[in-house]
């Protein structure tokens, strides 16, 4: 094993499990950080993400990203980054690997519609939902509820985008039970965790979009990071066709985006000089980042996304009738609770606002597939075309 810089997170640290069992399990020479990517590998929250939208909406394409695969990618970029900076790489491992579970489906058309019809009720925000699967809902456990995950990557998870000033009642409800700091910055493993989430869709995202005959060539080259980019791949490559040469950008753009935040994080701990792990947390900024230039280069690549993608027409249009699948089940079983499976209507809460939030937890689980089976069935048809 790699050897871990003095402000890593370490294993035989942690501040421990919520949950504090008699032992006796054979679980093989596994340590906490682990034990808590394993849960999360194996856990149904997890294989559901093969089924959720990332950029479209339940694709008959084989070759789009979903939830899934995007967290995969993302793990694969955050191991990198972590083993390059000598941190704990199983969890930011872990990290990457859970920081989406608490997507509903359609991806954020979704999510804004579970909000509004959760509003009466506290509202829904997918970070704070992926604790709450975590430390409740998934529980594939005889003596507890939830993975009972390490506190580190409890922590991790709600604070890897950064101190948590605004609290929703579901992550104020997990913090109650078991505070995880939420005003300080979390461990440099959680920071890496939200840059390679971000370097990940950038890019894996341009792929999908020309696939998907959405962004064409000329398009992306719009963007003065891609222009860059691209020069050098054509340079390297001036005999090859220009669509051959999509992934070779991608890969170069990953690069060049993994390389300027190594070289600024690198320059940010010697300038800090953290000692331990609790030595970040109380930095009051963070300490992995990309240098200035290239963060503005991102968010102009954001921008872009947005604007030419992810607010394209077919996907605004497609947006609003995914909307509609949301609401319409959340009207219906509202209305008729006793619609929901047998293992939810056996949870039923008597009241408000209980009765909504489980509504949501439910709706919040599923698939994009079991979402419009489940409409068609208690509301009617609805139009899949263009997906």
């Amino acid at each position: 094993m790699p050897t871990l810089a003095p402000y890593a997170s370490d294993p035989s640290r942690s501040r421990g499990r919520f949950h504090i069992l008699g032992g006796g399990e054979t679980r093989g020479p596994r340590d906490a950080f682990q034990r808590d990517r394993d849960r999360i590998i194996h856990s149904i929250s997890f294989r559901r993400l093969r089924h959720k939208t990332q950029v479209f909406v339940a694709p008959d394409g084989d070759h789009y990203r979903v939830r899934l695969t995007h967290s995969l990618e993302v793990a694969q970029i955050g191991r990198t980054v972590a083993r390059a900076l000598g941190l704990n790489e199983d969890l930011t491992e872990a990290l990457c690997l859970g920081h989406d579970i608490g997507h509903p489906p359609f991806g954020h058309a979704g999510e804004e519609a579970l909000q509004t019809a959760m509003a009466g009720a506290g509202g829904f925000d997918h970070n704070a939902h992926t604790l709450r699967i975590l430390t409740r809902l998934d529980s594939p456990y005889p003596a507890h509820d939830g993975l009972n995950l390490s506190w580190e990557t409890l922590e991790g998870l709600a604070k890897h985008n950064g101190p948590v000033r605004k609290r929703t009642w579901a992550m104020a409800e997990v913090d109650g039970e078991w505070p995880l700091d939420l005003d300080s910055w979390a461990g440099a493993e959680a920071q890496v965790a939200a840059l390679a989430d971000d370097i990940a869709y950038d890019n894996h995202d341009i792929d999908d979009g020309v696939r998907a005959g959405l962004l064409t060539l000329e398009q992306v080259l719009e963007d003065s990071l891609i222009r860059s980019n691209w020069d050098r791949v054509r340079a390297r490559y001036p005999d090859v066709a220009p669509a051959r040469l999509i992934g070779e950008l991608v890969r170069e753009q990953i690069g060049c985006m993994v390389n300027d935040l190594l070289d600024e994080s690198r320059r940010r701990l010697d300038e800090a000089a953290p000692r331990s792990v609790e030595d970040v947390r109380a930095a009051g900024r963070p300490l992995i980042g990309f240098s200035e230039p290239m963060a503005a280069r991102e968010k102009a690549l954001t921008r872009f996304m947005y604007a030419n993608l992810y607010h394209h027409p077919q996907q605004l249009d497609i947006a609003v009738r995914m909307g509609s699948v949301i609401a319409g089940l959340a009207a219906a079983y509202k209305a008729d609770p006793r619609l929901m499976p047998d293992k939810w209507r056996e949870t039923l809460p008597a009241d408000e606002p209980g009765l909504t939030r489980h509504i949501g937890d439910f709706i919040a689980g599923m698939t994009d597939r079991y979402a419009l089976s489940r409409y068609r069935d208690l509301v009617g048809p609805i139009s899949t075309e263009g997906f």
